[in-house]
């Protein structure tokens, strides 16, 4: 396996792992975003979806090193994840804790970049 390809499996394994998180305590891990209303079973819900798609999305990453087979659909798809997250948050930002849209937009935005770094170095 590559480099390139064992540094995506590696990074993809850290975003199942936050996806869990989500799935299994919603409002930890969503109380800096979304604020007081990550308590609540409306915004759990969206917030265990979305940790369900980081676990999917990014097995699937995993799956396709470890098969050595192309990754760059599964990468992309991690990018439009990241980028529709960070345009929802800040289209809606009214309402969300101070801070919050730029922290979504750093973070969100970050783990873009880096997923566009592991696409542009993979299968070539």
């Amino acid at each position: 396996m590559s480099r390139a390809r064992a540094a995506t499996v590696a990074i993809m394994g850290m975003r199942i792992l936050y996806g869990a998180g989500l799935v299994a305590a919603p409002t930890r891990l969503g109380r800096r975003w979304l604020g007081p209303a990550s308590a609540t079973a409306p915004t759990q819900v969206p917030l265990q979806g979305l940790g369900t798609r980081e676990m999917v999305l990014h097995t699937g990453v995993i799956w396709a090193a470890l098969r050595g087979t192309a990754l760059r659909p599964w990468l992309a798809g991690s990018i439009a994840g990241d980028l529709t997250d960070i345009a929802a948050t800040v289209a809606r930002r009214d309402g969300l804790p101070d801070g919050s849209a730029a922290a979504t937009a750093a973070v969100g935005g970050g783990s873009a970049v880096l997923t566009g770094l592991l696409l542009a170095a993979v299968d070539r």
